[in-house]
């Protein structure tokens, strides 16, 4: 499989990148080169703002997106040309915090005010994405964690935790309204 990881060097895609290479995939990377390349990885150096026509030529079986907003998503799409399947991760930020637990693939998207922008962003991404193509496949996580994490991840849980002990009336009532 001819595969493309927007990134590639941080976190996520760096891991994806690392285990397609071991599973013998021929993996392809867009990023700027401001990083480390995962050894093996065919790097396209390209800003995903100016990509002009850094794609031009390749055709990929799959392509793996990590972008954050619908510029992100429009202009790869518009730099790409034909390609396979397309996979975007997204993120449970689209989701309002109100959201039924556990949470339903079909459940809308809205403002998070934990997320605020972040998730709108992901949310219009997805949008933009759906329009163009309809059969994209879109992953929303509720958090990543492990080895490489360089976002505020574990600790933003465990300053949530922190806060709600000292406030426990906003926890209990969650758990009483989604788990008893």
């Amino acid at each position: 499989m001819k595969l493309l990881i927007t990134g590639g060097t941080v976190f996520v895609s760096r891991t994806l990148a690392a285990y397609s290479l071991a599973q013998g995939q021929e993996v392809y990377v867009l990023n700027r080169n401001t990083r480390p390349q995962v050894p093996g990885v065919r790097l396209i150096q390209g800003d995903r703002h100016d990509l002009k026509d850094c794609l031009k030529g390749y055709r990929f079986d799959a392509v793996v997106d990590t972008g954050y907003t619908r510029r992100d998503v429009t202009e790869l799409l518009e730099a790409l040309g034909d390609y396979g399947t397309f996979l975007f991760i997204s993120s449970s930020a689209v989701y309002p915090e109100t959201t039924p637990q556990p949470l339903r693939e079909r459940a809308a998207a809205g403002y998070n005010a934990i997320w605020k922008q972040y998730g709108m962003d992901k949310a219009e991404a997805e949008q933009a994405l759906q329009q163009r193509d309809p059969q994209a496949y879109i992953l929303r996580p509720p958090y990543l964690y492990g080895p490489g994490n360089n976002v505020y991840r574990e600790a933003f849980d465990w300053d949530q935790t922190h806060r709600d002990q000292v406030n426990r009336k906003p926890l209990m009532a969650f758990i009483d309204r989604n788990f008893r």
